[in-house]
């Protein structure tokens, strides 16, 4: 065992976001442009409306008490409250310029990071195959400039889902552009069927052909725009319910993969479940493994393996603060767990990493330290050169 309270501990990180500029699809033919979606807001400043492909909902927007100064900021409730409502946009912006990120990244002790869109979540709600496409691929072209900024940058690529062949396309594109990632929700786009569905088969394929990580993250489920995303509870305990709510799909899409088949007729393919925690995998390797053995006379398909060894194979899982999540290597013997900041949202480690690695790895084996914090993400991600020395070795 080692003690590593002195000195900086270097980190990859599984999960990271990016927030796309808002000027982003202006080049784009205007048939598609005003379908993409977008923010208009009353003249008098009591409500926006928010158009996706020609839906809309109504928000209403607060207003200050009389005699009261009006609130400034995002009206961020979602955020620890030693935060300032700005502290996120302040955040966001420096970590769209890349060399800001990358200081931000060096005192944090972070090396390299999987960056995921944010304008790509909503793309998930389209319901026009040709508009889809345009956005995706707008947002494609920004997220590989933003990479090619520098080697630590591993953006995830928006996928399409309306048409199959439309995301077996765009990830062969994608492929050959550089992306090493392919961001899926977790949940596929409404009206569209579930991942253990014979008509995605061709897109695990793609993934496979192309050694594209299929990259999916937590809280992604397309809705109904009249629905608040991530808001699935109100009133008493709200807060902590919608939060933990938000970990089940990424545990969802994982059990449909495996117990489709999916993972079993493509050995090569990775999956990635970012900022969803670590100990559910254990968990749910035995839960597979149980409905596989007792109901075994209903089970199709049929698997080469137990399903439980999918999952610890070739599945991969990142978390930030959570204290079970190294329990889960090295008690329980998930090899694929990997630590991510979340920067730059409030969930995340910005401003304090250094002490939550330290509160994470301080006295844990060297060996499942450096396999958590830099070796299963260079297993995902080989091309990614490794961080320095001093402090990846501890």
């Amino acid at each position: 065992m080692t003690d590593v309270t002195e000195g900086k501990i270097w980190a990859n990180s599984g999960d990271s976001h990016i927030i796309e500029p808002p000027d982003l699809f202006s080049s784009l033919p205007a048939d598609v442009k005003e379908l993409l979606p977008r923010s208009v807001k009353d003249p008098g400043g009591a409500f926006e409306t928010i158009y996706i492909d020609g839906q809309e909902f109504r928000r209403e927007v607060p207003q200050p008490t009389p005699g009261t100064p009006k609130k400034k900021g995002l009206g961020i409730n979602a955020r620890p409250v030693d935060s300032t409502e700005d502290d996120f946009l302040r955040r966001a912006l420096g970590g769209n310029d890349a060399a800001h990120r990358l200081r931000d990244l060096d005192d944090e002790g972070i090396w390299a990071e999987v960056i995921y869109p944010s304008l790509g979540i909503w793309t998930f709600n389209i319901r026009t195959p040709k508009v889809v496409r345009h956005g995706v691929r707008a947002l494609n072209e920004f997220a590989l400039d933003f990479q090619r900024s520098s080697s630590r940058f591993v953006c995830a690529a928006s996928i399409p889902l309306l048409d199959v062949d439309d995301a077996v396309a765009e990830i062969r594109r994608a492929s050959a552009d550089g992306f090493a990632a392919g961001f899926l929700p977790t949940r596929p786009p409404l009206g569209r069927p579930i991942w253990n569905d014979e008509e995605w088969d061709p897109m695990w394929a793609a993934f496979a052909e192309t050694g594209m990580v299929i990259a999916f993250h937590i809280g992604t489920e397309p809705h109904d725009p009249t629905e608040r995303t991530g808001v699935h509870y109100r009133g008493r305990g709200g807060a902590v319910l919608n939060y933990v709510e938000t970990t089940y799909g990424g545990q969802r899409a994982v059990t449909q993969l495996i117990a489709a088949g999916a993972l079993d007729r493509h050995p090569e393919l990775r999956v990635l479940v970012s900022e969803g925690g670590a100990t559910w995998g254990p968990f749910i390797a035995d839960r597979m493994d149980e409905g596989y053995r007792q109901h075994s006379a209903a089970v199709r398909p049929v698997l080469s393996r137990p399903p439980s060894e999918y999952l610890f194979d070739q599945v991969y899982a990142s978390f930030q603060h959570d204290g079970s999540a190294v329990a889960a290597h090295v008690a329980m013997g998930w090899r694929n767990v990997l630590w991510g900041s979340d920067y730059p949202h409030f969930e995340g480690t910005f401003g304090h990493t250094q002490k939550t690695l330290h509160e994470l790895f301080d006295g844990v084996d060297p060996v499942a330290s450096e396999r958590i914090r830099i070796g299963a993400f260079h297993e995902l991600f080989p091309h990614v050169p490794l961080p320095p020395a001093a402090g990846r070795n501890r």
